[in-house]
C-alpha cells in the first residue's frame, strides 16, 4: 500500500485550507494510507478529516520558545527518526517554508514543494527533489491542491471539499440556536472595535439567537467576558464558554446556526463546515486567504475598509436569507 505524506504544519487558516487537498488524494488514491504532519494544537483539527489515516504532530511552535534546551532537542531527534523509520511515496510540503522543507529533508521518499518563482521562502527550494511551479496570485486552497495534484499525478477538478460533516461534528448540547461571534485573532490589526461586537451581540440576540464568545487565551477571554458584560450579560442569552481543545471548538462552530468572526483561523472552520457566516476584514485582503466553502458567506470589509455594525447585520440577514 502506498504511503503519501503531506507536510502542513501551521497556521489555523493554512491547515483549514489544505483539507481539500486530502479530500482530492482520498479520490484518487482510496487503498493509499495518508499522513500529516502538523502543528500539535492542530492535530484535533487534521483527526476530524476521515481521509486522514495517521496524523503526526509536530511542535516547532513550542520548540522555539525553548530552542537551547535538552528536552526540545531530544523531542526533535524522537520526531525525525520517526519520520526516517518510515518510506513514503510522496512527501508533499504544501507550507513552502524552510522550517517545513526541513521536515521534508528528514524523509525518506520523494520530496516535493513549489518551485523558487512559486514559494515564499525560496531556500527551501533545496530540500525538494522535485519542485513544481504554481499560480503565485492564487488562493491558498487551489494552490495546495494544485501541488499536490502535480505531485501525485492528478488534476483537482471537483468543486472545494474539505471531507468534513457538519451534522456529525457538532454539538448535541443544546437545541436553542445560537450564533458564534469570533472576536480574538492572534494580529492586533485585524481586530474589531469591542463597541462592535456589543451592538452586534445584542442585535443578534434581539433577533432570538443566544451568543457564544470563545476564546483560546487569557486576554481574549478577559475581552469575551467584558464584551459579554457590555452586551447585558446578566440578562441571559449571552455565554462565555470554557477553553475547550480545537475539536470541541469545531463541534461548538458546527452547531451554531450562524458565524461572525474576523479574519482568523477559526471563520475557516466555519467555512468548512457550510455554516452560514459574515467575515470581517478589517487589515487583510480576503482575495488570496479569505474564506471559502458551500454555505452563505458574506466578506465584508479589507485593507483599511473596516465595516461597521450595521454593515454586518445586513450581511447577517442576507447570509440568513440565502441558508433558508
Amino acid at each position: 500500500m502506498a504511503e503519501i505524506l503531506f507536510i502542513k504544519t501551521s497556521s489555523l487558516g493554512d491547515v483549514v485550507h489544505h483539507l481539500p487537498a486530502i479530500t482530492d488524494a482520498r479520490r484518487h488514491f482510496p487503498d493509499a494510507r495518508l499522513a500529516w504532519v502538523v502543528e500539535e494544537d492542530y492535530a484535533p483539527l487534521a483527526r476530524l478529516h476521515p481521509g486522514v489515516d495517521d496524523v503526526i504532530p509536530v511542535a516547532t511552535r513550542r520548540w522555539r520558545k525553548r530552542p537551547f534546551a535538552p528536552a526540545t532537542w531530544r523531542e526533535i531527534r524522537r520526531f525525525r527518526e520517526a519520520l526516517r523509520a518510515r518510506s513514503f511515496e510522496a512527501a508533499i510540503d504544501t507550507q513552502g517554508l524552510l522550517r517545513t522543507a526541513l521536515i521534508a529533508g528528514s524523509v525518506r521518499g520523494t520530496r516535493h514543494g513549489y518551485d523558487r518563482a512559486s514559494i515564499r521562502e525560496p531556500l527551501a527550494c533545496r530540500f525538494y527533489d522535485i519542485r513544481h511551479r504554481v499560480e503565485w496570485d492564487a488562493h491558498a486552497i487551489p494552490r495546495n491542491r494544485a501541488l499536490c495534484g502535480l505531485a501525485l499525478g492528478y488534476e483537482a477538478k471537483h468543486p472545494v471539499d474539505y471531507g468534513l460533516d457538519r451534522a456529525a461534528i457538532a454539538s448535541a448540547a443544546t437545541t436553542k440556536a445560537y450564533a458564534v461571534l469570533i472576536h480574538a485573532t492572534a494580529q492586533p490589526g485585524k481586530l474589531w472595535a469591542d463597541a462592535h461586537w456589543v451592538a452586534v451581540a445584542q442585535a443578534v440576540r434581539d433577533r432570538g439567537f443566544d451568543v457564544v464568545l470563545p476564546w483560546g487565551a487569557a486576554a481574549e477571554r478577559a475581552r469575551s467576558e467584558a464584551i459579554a458584560t457590555a452586551a447585558g450579560k446578566g440578562q441571559g442569552h449571552i455565554h462565555v464558554p470554557d477553553r475547550r481543545p480545537l475539536d470541541a471548538v469545531a463541534a461548538l462552530i458546527a452547531g451554531a446556526s450562524c458565524v461572525i468572526g474576523v479574519d482568523t483561523g477559526l471563520v475557516h472552520i466555519a467555512a468548512a463546515l457550510g455554516v452560514p457566516l459574515v467575515a470581517i476584514f478589517i487589515d487583510s485582503e480576503p482575495g488570496l486567504t479569505g474564506p471559502m466553502g458551500n454555505g452563505p458567506i458574506a466578506v465584508l470589509g479589507g485593507k483599511r475598509a473596516s465595516p461597521d455594525p450595521a454593515d454586518v447585520l445586513r450581511a447577517l440577514d442576507g447570509v440568513m436569507r440565502r441558508a433558508s
